[in-house]
């Protein structure tokens, strides 16, 4: 079950205008840093464009080159906010199933919407066998987006699944566990059709794991942006009863919260944010688990009004940096995103294994 949270020993935020300007000003500093880093990855890459160039593209003026223009337009600026979406989307479902399950190693795929995102895609590539690695480098629906499809349609069926069986569920560990099986049972199917398949297959099957922002096109991203949006909108609804929750179920309770709803919601919430980023991207490792902590670190507050516009900002620049580390700039070689999420993300979770871990023998 992981390292068990007690979210009620966190002091919430002090309400004093000292304390609530400090904390905007956290988060209008790290907004600095994600509209730096934006134009920075615009300017890195394999091909190193002058800041100054990128600027005049983004504001629609003609580069000196016109192969700056379609490389900054084309290929760089969707990856960018593909990462941008990615980073909040994940830091955002990860804040709210940390709060809802009262765990500190939650993560927006505990549920097991990524098993279920991973299923689909594995029956498109490894069940096809050669058909599809031709599928991932196809054209238009049968490319990159009818890989998505599957994604999201493996995530929806498994979503679907733990709503229904959690209606009968009486607390949030029950749902927990729930989601946990119906993750370990999607995995054992990935694991059957990875056996049998061929070693081509696997091979493509295993890139789409490594998880990438690179791929995703601008009519995919118009199919993102929305989704992506309704997620944000409903966690954003969410900050009071999200900050009931930290006191544990029964005070929201007495206080009239209708906690069943409002678990309803927040998984609607989170798996869709992490759906629809999995079906595009892959599975996205740590980002999830670590940003929230960092942004209750930095802001010293466990109060949602703050921490999930932080967490949106935080998790967009993290995402965008591990991007522009993976592309090693000046560097024809392009590493998965995952590798570079890993390295930033574990030493945060093991920062929090040990300080809860401390916490526990002081108490």
């Amino acid at each position: 079950m992981g390292v068990s949270w007690h979210p009620s020993k966190l002091l919430l935020c002090d309400l004093s205008m000292k304390n609530q300007t400090q904390k905007t000003l956290y988060i209008f500093f790290s907004l600095l840093v994600l509209i730096f880093l934006v134009i920075l990855s615009l300017s890195l890459g394999s091909v190193k464009i002058p800041i100054t160039e990128v600027l005049k593209i983004i504001i629609g003026q003609e580069p000196v080159k016109a192969s700056w223009g379609s490389i900054v337009l084309q290929f760089r600026l969707p990856k960018v906010i593909t990462a941008l979406l990615a980073g909040a989307a994940l830091s955002v479902g990860g804040l709210q199933m940390q709060t809802l399950f009262q765990n500190s190693l939650a993560d927006p795929y505990i549920l097991g919407v990524s098993s279920g995102a991973s299923l689909g895609v594995a029956l498109v590539i490894l069940v096809n066998g050669a058909t599809g690695s031709l599928m991932l480098a196809g054209i238009g629906f049968r490319g990159d987006l009818g890989i998505a499809v599957a994604a999201g349609l493996g995530s929806a069926l498994v979503l679907l699944l733990v709503i229904l069986v959690a209606r009968k569920a009486k607390n949030t560990t029950t749902m927990l566990l729930i989601g946990i099986m119906f993750g370990y049972i999607t995995s054992a199917f990935v694991s059957l059709l990875i056996y049998f398949s061929l070693p081509n297959s696997v091979h493509t099957y295993l890139s789409w794991t490594f998880g990438s922002f690179g791929g995703v096109t601008w009519s995919q991203i118009k199919i993102m942006v929305p989704a992506i949006l309704a997620g944000l909108v409903i966690a954003i609804g969410l900050m009071k009863p999200l900050n009931a929750l930290l006191l544990g179920e029964n005070y929201a309770q007495s206080m009239g919260m209708n906690v069943k709803k409002t678990r309803f919601w927040i998984i609607i919430s989170a798996s869709l944010l992490s759906g629809i980023i999995t079906a595009f991207c892959g599975p996205i490792s740590f980002i999830g688990i670590a940003i929230p902590h960092i942004c209750r670190g930095l802001l010293k507050t466990s109060d949602h009004r703050y921490l999930i516009p932080a967490t949106m900002v935080i998790g967009g620049a993290m995402a965008i940096l591990s991007d522009i580390i993976a592309q090693m700039p000046g560097n024809q070689t392009v590493l998965p995103i995952n590798v570079v999420t890993s390295i930033l993300g574990a030493p945060v979770v093991l920062w929090v294994l040990l300080h809860n871990q401390g916490k526990n023998r002081v108490s």
